[in-house]
């Protein structure tokens, strides 16, 4: 029985963890043994504490091609589900969004626009209002209807189905990638241990992308607002709360709450929502987005073992998470059938 290990249980992990499990439950294959080892699961992973906002989103010089094929297998999977009786569970809703570009070169970025439902450019009328009192105007704005999956939720419906089909789980925390490589009991290693392969691995290309955000009670703003400009604020709707963003601030490790970036996200959110100035701060929050110059999917022979790596997701990773899932079940596949990696 092949026994495979998936380090990290943030959305990444856990996606490929399902999908390499159901794909042997649901083709029904030799039996497998798969464990997720993590030292922090959902509610402490990095990915609850945001808004769970499809849209791909610093990746720095990833391949186009892959994050569209990525980005776009996550958003099929979120259709399924928000066709089923889980959406509410999965914490899956469709949500209208309006992205804003200050950029006198580009309009606003949507390699992926035929992904998304209904995507039209804003009129020269739609745009002026959004540069009402602003000095550095928008040059370009796109609306469109997509997904949220907020990790909160997700996380635990994706960890339940895990755990259904026979996944084991080990809260554990892994200090030396290359001695449990060698020492352990598995055949095949899924490193998704995201910003921690900065010092698994020596990795010297990661790096943290510091989040910090806002929650309000406002249970009347029904769609997002997304300023693409270097210093822009964005509004996203969750089912119990609305978060108000954000930085991304690279290279920053300050996991605690600045006042200063809290002033210009609460500030730069009640310039597009003015009614933004009553609502109630539930809490704010700080998390490290694993950065990476470029996104590391592949595959390496460790003797007789095989280790697939899939971290450095950046700002995507509910994004991508099903589609990387995707091309590790493929790597896993190749090798089983002696196919060079």
């Amino acid at each position: 029985m092949p026994n495979i290990a998936v380090i990290g249980a943030g959305v990444n992990g856990v996606a490929s963890a399902i999908k390499i499990l159901e794909h042997f439950v649901n083709e029904g294959q030799t039996p497998i043994r798969l464990t997720i080892i993590s030292e922090d699961f959902t509610p402490n992973t990095t990915g609850d504490g945001s808004a769970g906002l499809w849209g791909p989103y610093l990746l720095g010089g990833t391949s186009q091609s892959k994050v569209y094929k990525w980005s776009k297998s996550m958003h099929q999977f979120l259709e399924q589900i928000w066709l089923s009786d889980d959406a509410g569970e999965a914490g899956v809703c469709l949500l209208p969004c309006i992205r804003l570009s200050t950029s006198t070169v580009d309009t606003v970025e949507d390699f992926w626009r035929d992904i998304v439902y209904g995507a039209v450019d804003l009129s020269k009328e739609q745009l002026a209002a959004y540069n009402k009192d602003r000095s550095v105007k928008f040059t370009s704005g796109l609306s469109f209807v997509t997904y949220t999956s907020e990790p909160i939720k997700l996380l635990p419906y994706l960890m339940k189905r895990f755990v259904r089909n026979g996944g084991v789980v080990v809260r554990k925390r892994i200090t030396d990638l290359e001695a449990f490589v060698a020492d352990s009991e598995y055949d095949v290693i899924v490193n998704c241990s995201g910003l921690g392969s900065r010092t698994l691995l020596n990795d010297e290309q990661m790096y943290a992308v510091r989040g910090q955000v806002s929650r309000v009670k406002a249970n009347w703003i029904f769609s997002s607002v997304l300023d693409e400009s270097d210093d822009g604020n964005y509004i996203i709707p969750n089912t119990e709360s609305v978060v108000l963003g954000g930085t991304h601030q690279e290279r920053d490790y300050n996991t605690q709450v600045c006042q200063k970036d809290r002033r210009m996200i609460v500030n730069g959110c009640r310039r597009y929502i003015p009614g933004l100035e009553h609502t109630e701060c539930l809490f704010d929050w700080v998390g490290l987005r694993p950065g990476r110059s470029q996104l590391r999917l592949e595959a390496e022979r460790r003797g007789r073992k095989l280790l697939i790596h899939n971290y450095g997701h950046g700002g995507s990773g509910v994004t991508l998470c099903w589609g990387c899932a995707d091309d590790v079940l493929d790597i896993l596949l190749a090798a089983k059938n002696g196919s060079k990696l």
